[in-house]
């Protein structure tokens, strides 16, 4: 019993300081990380195989976690989920190899001049391209470059940057839900679970398409007057830019984007060649690595923070695990729905979404994975199910706040670097609403589907 109050202690703290943003978000999960290990296992316990299963190593020496064979694995793993981050750590390798060789410039560019560079179509145009992207790259990785593109190409056309941020944000979220590489939660869910890139696609995929059919009209309406506002004098200046001029290396920016053709393959085949997505995560990284001339330049521009986070993170849900915190929390969530797997559904899927609105999405994920495990074996409730259900309720629900998900936060952030600070009032009238919308028709088509 005092392990538990220990580890809820230890988990409700490490949230709050997270929130509080007082302190960086990844020393703030190392600590509660190394708490949950010395204080709950350790001096509690007295159990040095539960900081082991906690460290969980001795998964990366097992076959399975690099190759499962065609049916794949669905053993969850206890612990720091290495899967998890091997894969983020490579893609963001990747990402920078690519960022480096011009193509995101490139590509906004591009798109800018395929609009004419209209405020009002490149509103539509960057939504789409934020939705498409974070179906293969992660949604924080697309906001980091494409809100940064939004305010210079803001600043040249001399429209205001704000309503493209918040909708880039939003469907960057949106379009990261469709895949597993897209939304750290997916990544999460689906590498705990044993899922693939086609799975997610096949079901919360069809999701997000109807989704997207709703939000751009949503969108463009809500911010068309906004936007619409530029100088004339101002676009004529920009047609003079050459897309192609931000290309610093032809032969990297082929060799680059090839790299990440070739991962998209075998992320959207992995299912089939068995290759798990830890493997897929380290040939990125190998890859980008190796063509690249400077590799440890690379490597100093990767996001360690955010991979230091998840471990921290990892570490701390697992005291809830190991001590039966999250058993019981799916006890109480089946004995509150009576059985009835319907209820199960709306309020797994309604509890992710406020939840993961005023807390980061990435922990909270962590934290249901192993109670939606509970839930299945207990209810008899199809996991794959419980799966779709979370995933869209912590991708949208984050959406709602500023602080729900990590893009949203990375995306306020340059806003006010670049001197357009979002207040959270004019975030929440727009993305509030949208999430509400999508939440329900994801509700609808779930309980209609499944």
């Amino acid at each position: 019993m005092l392990s538990q109050i220990l580890a809820v202690v230890i988990f409700v703290v490490m949230f709050v300081e997270i929130v509080r943003e007082r302190f960086p978000r990844h020393l703030v999960a190392l600590a509660a990380g190394g708490l949950t290990l010395v204080v709950v296992f350790l001096v509690t316990m007295h159990s040095w195989p539960d900081v082991w299963k906690a460290l969980s190593f001795e998964s990366m020496a097992e076959t399975t976690f690099w190759y499962t064979g065609a049916h794949g694995s669905t053993d969850m793993n206890t612990g720091i989920n290495w899967s998890t981050v091997l894969f983020i750590t490579g893609m963001m390798i990747m990402v920078e190899g690519m960022s480096e060789a011009g193509f995101f410039d490139w590509l906004c560019l591009r798109l800018a001049k395929l609009v004419d560079y209209k405020p009002v179509p490149l509103l539509v145009c960057f939504m789409i391209l934020s939705a498409g992207l974070s179906m293969f790259i992660d949604s924080i990785t697309v906001i980091l470059f494409l809100a940064v593109a939004s305010v210079r190409l803001a600043h040249l056309l001399k429209f205001d940057p704000i309503p493209l941020i918040i909708a880039e944000i939003f469907t960057a979220n949106l379009g990261g839900a469709a895949t597993m590489s897209g939304d750290p939660p997916n990544i999460i869910i689906g590498t705990a679970l044993g899922l693939s890139f086609g799975d997610f696609l096949r079901n919360t995929g069809l999701i997000v398409l109807v989704s997207m059919v709703v939000m751009v009209p949503y969108f463009y309406f809500c911010f068309r007057k906004q936007v619409q506002s530029w100088d004339p004098q101002a676009r004529e200046k920009v047609r003079e830019l050459d897309p192609w001029a931000s290309i610093p290396s032809m032969k990297r920016f082929v060799v680059n984007v090839g790299i990440f053709g070739v991962v998209i393959v075998l992320l959207i085949t992995h299912a089939r060649t068995g290759l798990t997505v830890a493997t897929v995560g380290i040939i990125a990284a190998v890859l980008t690595l190796l063509v690249n001339r400077w590799p440890l330049h690379l490597l100093r521009r990767v996001d360690w923070k955010t991979v230091l986070f998840f471990i921290g993170l990892f570490l701390a849900v697992s005291g809830l695990e190991q001590t039966g915190v999250l058993e019981a929390m799916a006890d109480g969530i089946a004995h509150l729905t009576g059985g009835n797997h319907a209820m199960v559904i709306v309020i797994i899927l309604w509890l992710s979404a406020v939840a993961s609105a005023f807390v980061d999405n990435i922990p909270f994920a962590a934290t249901m994975v192993p109670v939606i495990l509970s839930l299945s074996s207990g209810m008899g409730v199809e996991l794959n199910t419980l799966a779709w259900t979370l995933s869209m309720g912590t991708d949208i629900g984050g959406s709602a706040t500023p602080i729900g998900a990590s893009a949203n936060v990375a995306g306020t952030s340059i806003a006010a670097r670049e001197g357009h600070p979002i207040s959270w009032g004019r975030y929440c009238k727009y993305s509030a609403p949208a999430s509400v919308l999508v939440i329900a028709i994801s509700m609808g088509m779930i309980l209609l589907r499944y």
